[in-house]
């Protein structure tokens, strides 16, 4: 085997019978043993590189494994994912990586993924028909799980933070006006549901939160109300969970007309629970005839037939009531900072960015009435002044000297 020489800090470098340029690169002890690793190419120059490569990742504090794509997934998942996170978010990421991420690239080494494997991959989810939030949420699932694996010194970058999902977003919040609103209130008077599509109007709060409600939330001497869970489906049961961020934890104040119909409402599910021949107590506010707690999908239906009675467009969404409550506030000139403590967003560019529509509208508005008030204000009226040829009572004013009359020679 003929040996090249070796430049300094190469390592070794060699080029073998067969013609093969190969380097080692000396890892260090590993569970007590010396590792090497081997890279090969077909110039001096290419096994340099990749060396040299090494031993930046080496300085950068990168710790060489053998684990795959799929094993290093399915270790995040137990590891991290399952003792840091709710269930339903534990579901949704298994099923990302074990439908999408694991069949794809789960035999890559993981120190070797690149882009390339990502983006071929986020592609033919785009051309199976998967819908554009699908494919971002599997390209999140990655990212999020790189992101540790980084912090780990298992790899050098974040290959998911590097690609494009593929597809446009079509998805747009149709918010209703101040007329469609009050067709939305016409529609719901009377309905078994009225009281908790108002909340969602008035309120802004999202289906979860609404359905979780409980009695003990609600405050009826101070009237407010606090938001502390969200009934959410987890592995087939509907359940109550933590709210979706802390800055979903947050008190409202109810307005004098929700406060009365709390109260009926409560009185009127008191009067169920006597009647039921079985009773679930589950404490919650809005409940079956049983006490059980309300499907979302009924909820749904019911609000599907509700816009259709009001004739509004049948793709409004139940959580465009939230948008719609928003909408409304910065329409009314609602400070964005109380917009974004009643809605419970973490950061106020969330809700500037989602109710940027209305932004222009609220500004001509603010325009307009500004011009009104300076037209209103009329300039006061001029003294009279005294002609050249009336008399005045007042002394005659003597001229002042140049070098004191305050202005400068022209």
């Amino acid at each position: 085997m003929a040996q090249g020489r070796r430049g300094n800090g190469e390592g070794s470098v060699y080029k073998r019978e067969d013609g093969v340029w190969c380097a080692s690169a000396d890892l260090g002890f590993v569970n007590g043993k010396r590792k090497r690793k081997l890279v090969y190419g077909q110039t001096r120059k290419e096994v340099v590189e990749k060396l040299k490569g090494i031993q930046r990742e080496q300085a950068a504090g990168v710790t060489f494994t053998n684990l795959t794509v799929e094993d290093y997934l399915k270790q995040w998942l137990e590891q991290t994912v399952k003792r840091q996170n709710r269930v339903r978010t534990y579901d949704r990421y298994s099923g990302d990586i074990n439908n999408y991420l694991i069949p794809e690239l789960g035999k890559h080494r993981l120190g070797k993924l690149t882009p390339a494997h990502v983006q071929t991959l986020l592609n033919k989810l785009a051309d199976a028909g998967l819908s554009y939030r699908s494919i971002r949420n599997v390209r999140a699932a990655l990212r999020r799980a790189l992101n540790q694996a980084m912090r780990f010194g298992y790899v050098v970058r974040n290959v998911a933070t590097l690609v494009d999902v593929p597809g446009e977003v079509t998805f747009s919040a149709e918010p209703l006006d101040e007329e469609q609103a009050k067709k939305l209130l016409e529609a719901i008077t009377g309905h078994r549901y009225e009281l908790l599509f108002r909340i969602a109007l008035g309120l802004g709060m999202r289906k979860g939160e609404i359905l979780g409600l409980r009695w003990d939330d609600v405050d009826f001497e101070a009237a407010t109300l606090r938001i502390t869970g969200s009934l959410q489906r987890q592995r087939g049961r509907l359940e109550r969970t933590a709210t979706k961020t802390e800055a979903s934890i947050r008190v409202i104040a109810l307005p004098p007309s929700l406060i009365t119909m709390l109260q009926e409402h409560k009185q009127h599910q008191a009067e169920m629970r006597k009647v039921a021949r079985r009773w679930t107590e589950t404490g919650l506010v809005f409940t079956t005839s049983v006490g059980t707690p309300v499907e979302p999908s009924d909820l749904s239906r019911h609000f599907k037939q509700v816009l259709k009675d009001a004739g509004l467009p049948q793709s409004t969404r139940f959580h465009d009531l939230r948008h719609s409550c928003a909408t409304l506030l910065i329409v009314m000139g609602v400070h964005p900072r109380v917009v974004m403590e009643i809605l419970g967003h973490s950061q106020i560019s969330t809700t500037m960015n989602i109710y940027a529509h209305v932004l222009p509208r609220v500004q001509r508005e603010a325009i307009t009435g500004l011009d009104a008030m300076f037209t209103q204000m009329k300039p006061a009226e001029a003294k009279p002044q005294p002609s050249s040829n009336e008399e005045s009572d007042q002394p005659e004013a003597k001229p002042a000297d140049d070098k004191n009359s305050g202005y400068a020679e022209e």
